[in-house]
């Protein structure tokens, strides 16, 4: 869910090796990087736009047609193979196998958006081939469903500021193609420490899943849904702590002795 600048850079072991290419020409690796570009930055468009609108019905906007276990079977692989392989990029041996998806030796330059465009087809996956039951648990009615309107689109801008300002570019992929396409090595900075960071070490992952609960729609696959991704936003970010302490040292230990893990210290 989300890219922590330097460690996704340098990976314990060091530089992340490709395959051997020759050089491709500036021309040729600007026109790939642009092309993985456009292609990231669109689905992940699409992939935002399907999870609020799967999220806000129930999870019943789904193309899937099955039914009974065979659906209940599909949709729990389609909710857990999200932060399965989510998490596993970031390891060195995923950040390897992320880096063969370009070419030319491209991958290790294009890490950062070739991660958002897994990311965005594994999100598309998700809530386009979820097969919904229409067993509605619970619908809001009258000035409870206004409320949660309001709650759904506060949730979201609070994931939007949340990846702001853990770098916007970082985490749609933009770093990456846009250092390509200037000829230069993308630039990653360090761990945010400003705005929701001060409260807790990580908002994103709040955030995100605060918008898994609030919807006026209650179905039993979306508190399956919200349930295993509300798990793995509690427990994805102890994997990126590691990586962080063994990336910043002592300057993020002193982050985690005076910022909260979670739950913000307002």
């Amino acid at each position: 869910m989300l890219l922590d600048a330097k460690c996704f850079a340098v990976p314990s072991g060091g530089e992340i090796p490709t395959r051997q290419a020759v050089e491709l020409p500036l021309t040729s690796r600007r026109l790939i990087a642009l092309a993985y570009g456009v292609l990231a930055h669109s689905l992940f468009v699409l992939a935002v736009a399907a999870m609020m609108l799967g999220i806000f019905t129930g999870m019943q906007s789904g193309l899937g047609r099955l039914t009974g276990w065979s659906a209940l079977v599909v949709d729990l692989i389609l909710a857990l193979q999200f932060p399965i392989l989510h998490s596993f990029l970031l390891s060195s041996r995923g950040r390897r196998l992320l880096a063969r998806l370009a070419p030319g030796g491209m991958g290790s330059d294009l890490g950062t958006t070739l991660y958002a465009l897994v990311a965005s087809v594994q999100l598309l996956a998700v809530f386009l081939l979820w097969s919904p039951s229409h067993a509605i648990w619970w619908s809001a009615q009258g000035q409870i469903r206004v409320l949660c309107w309001v709650g759904f689109g506060l949730a979201w801008s609070l994931l939007g500021r949340a990846l702001y300002e853990a770098g916007l570019a970082l985490q749609t992929g933009f770093l990456g193609w846009s250092a390509v396409w200037r000829g230069q090595k993308p630039a990653f900075g360090g761990f945010p420490t400003t705005g929701l960071f001060r409260f807790c070490r990580h908002p994103v992952y709040l955030a995100f899943a605060v918008t898994l609960w609030v919807s006026p729609v209650l179905t039993p696959e979306r508190l399956l849904l919200a349930t295993i991704w509300t798990a793995y936003c509690i427990l994805g970010p102890l994997h990126k702590e590691r990586r962080c302490v063994r990336c910043y040292g002592d300057a993020y230990r002193q982050y985690q002795a005076r910022t909260s893990y979670w739950l913000p210290k307002w």
